[in-house]
């Protein structure tokens, strides 16, 4: 049975940790939806430049504070092939980096505001009629929760200084350091998050229960154990997302290792570059209990222990950011092989970005750009088809049908999941608006499949248009092909004119009416026979429904943007 002191270490280390982590997911949901479009545009400021891609990591981590999240991003871009290995590797530094400035805001000294930072933060977020505002609440919530959470650990850790055998435990952590990064990385792995064991760091050292030297132990830990989370999520990708997630680990390990042997120089770096002393104690209690170990108030630890986790990163960053090359081809050693033939997938999409809201939108619309181009090309080889004739065609249009029935599907059922998440109002009418849009875009491939159909029944049974006919169905299916296309760039490059699309789907309309008449007249002065005219009228009505639905994408999108 656990004694009161026991029940309160436990309640108190499971209760604050919990706080802490909901705090930072709340903070970053807030942030997330705050910086959604900004972030956005800084991915898509990635080249083959290492360093801006180093900045680009920092960037986005110090937006969504995780740098797993980030990283696991990175897996998730590689694998859809958005990434090169040598571009992934250098987002991540940078995203070791950007991790960094968590700990630098939570080893501030500002526990006393926690409390009304909840208090204005939930105030702002229940209140507010202006949704921005809102979600600014909502980072003085998470703020506030999260420094309450670590008061909390901090506390709990309090009856554990009078306890003789617990202080040599943590006393043989400083002694033998590469157990502090034993520790550090397993606590890690098991917490799923290296902010949170920072935390515990934090709590754990502020508390007088572990010094310096065991502090710093810890944090080189966490630095491998948050590699761990990229190497779960690069199970079942291809071999380059599985590379990056191992040169995160390797140049995260490796920088552990050099740490570990140089371990006096770097303490002493962080000692210069931080002022007071590190295991400086404020007599707040009895003699008996400084004479017992580290114990009291220890009012510059915190600001080391911060300091410590950014220069690991820092210098570990500047260490590794000429050689990402040869790092990359040393993944390739690690981890042999090479790509088989891309299935038909969804490339773009992954549900481990579903936790980034902007992120995950922004896969989405690019996967509903491939769907929008595979599409066009169907229709294209369609009328080809029909032209031509040629049933070997048949084959590969099949091909295509089947894989926007398959996008059409996975696309819809990641913005189902999307929509689930805490998002913004704009995300929330941009997944509704995507979800539309891939819909009319699986519907533009159904009439396709019954284009050809219509076409393979005419070449089986050896049924002739008249030269009238041919030429108003090349008329309209040219016609149909050109505004298609027109609908497919103008959602690429974010500049669609509905006007132009009105004008499209009228005269599409008009040549459909035309066309049918004009057949009709045919017929009954016996130019045309029934049969042919069956499959005549059928092919019109097909092109005019496709011309239907590129105007419902057309509108979709230009009322989405205003």
């Amino acid at each position: 049975m656990l004694d009161i002191g026991e029940h309160r270490v436990l309640f108190g280390l499971i209760g604050g940790l919990g706080l802490f982590l909901f705090g930072m997911r709340t903070m970053s949901e807030g942030l997330q939806k705050v910086a959604g479009d900004r972030m956005r545009k800084i991915l898509a400021a990635l080249t083959n430049n290492r360093i801006v891609g180093t900045f680009v990591g920092l960037a986005v981590t110090a937006i969504i504070q995780s740098s797993s999240a980030t990283t696991v991003m990175v897996v998730g871009f590689v694998n859809a092939g958005l990434l090169s290995l040598v571009q992934a590797i250098g987002v991540v530094l940078g995203a070791n980096i950007g991790t960094t400035i968590t700990a630098q805001l939570i080893s501030l000294n500002i526990a006393e505001f926690a409390l009304p930072a909840i208090g204005i933060g939930t105030g702002i977020a229940l209140f507010s009629r202006d949704r921005y505002k809102g979600y600014w609440g909502e980072i003085l919530l998470g703020f506030g929760l999260l420094f309450l959470g670590l008061s909390f650990m901090k506390q709990a850790f309090d009856p554990l200084k009078h306890s003789e055998e617990i202080r040599q435990i943590f006393t043989l952590v400083g002694d033998y350091h590469l157990l502090g990064v034993l520790i550090g990385g397993l606590l890690t792995i098991i917490v799923q998050s290296s902010t949170a064991t920072i935390g515990i760091t934090l709590a754990l050292a502020t508390s007088g229960l572990i010094g310096f030297e065991a502090s710093v132990a810890l944090i080189l830990g966490e630095n491998i154990g948050t590699t761990i989370t990229a190497n779960f999520a690069a199970i079942g990708t291809n071999l380059a997302a599985r590379r990056t997630a191992c040169c995160h680990f390797l140049f995260n390990a490796i920088g552990v290792a050099y740490m570990l042997i140089f371990f006096p120089f770097f303490i002493e770096l962080v000692d210069l570059l931080t002022p007071g002393s590190a295991d400086a104690v404020i007599a707040t209690q009895t003699q008996a209990d400084l004479l017992g170990g580290l114990v009291g108030d220890r009012p510059f630890i915190a600001r080391h222990i911060a300091n410590t986790h950014t220069l690991f990163n820092l210098i570990n960053t500047l260490v590794f950011l000429p050689f990402l090359g040869l790092l990359a081809r040393f993944s390739t050693i690690l981890i042999r092989g090479q790509e088989s033939a891309v299935k038909m997938r969804a490339q773009y999409i992954d549900s481990r970005v579903l936790n980034t809201p902007p992120i995950a939108l922004g896969q989405a619309r690019r996967e509903t750009h491939r769907m929008a181009h595979i599409t066009l090309e169907m229709l294209q080889e369609t009328n080809l088809f029909i032209e031509s004739g040629d049933l070997k065609k048949i084959k590969g249009l099949e091909g295509r049908e089947e894989l926007v029935d398959l996008l059409q599907k996975e696309i819809t059922d990641f913005l189902v999941a999307l929509s689930q998440q805490s998002v913004a109002a704009r995300t929330s009418r941009e997944i509704a608006v995507l979800m539309h849009v891939v819909n009319d875009f699986e519907r533009i491939g159904d009439h396709c499949e019954k284009l050809w159909k219509l076409g393979q029944r005419k070449v089986e049974t050896k049924i002739v248009f008249s030269e009238i006919g041919l030429n108003d169905l090349a008329e309209i299916s040219g016609k149909t092909e050109e505004f298609l296309g027109f609908v497919v760039e103008g959602i690429e490059e974010g500049d669609l004119s509905i006007g132009t699309a009105i004008s499209y789907e009228n005269t599409i309309d008009d040549l459909e009416k035309r066309s049918r008449n004009n057949h009709i007249d045919r017929l009954n002065t016996g130019e045309c026979a029934v049969r042919p005219g069956m499959i005549f009228i059928d092919m019109l009505h097909n092109f005019e429904k496709i011309s239907d639905h590129a105007y419902n994408v057309a509108e979709a999108v230009t009322v989405s943007e205003e």
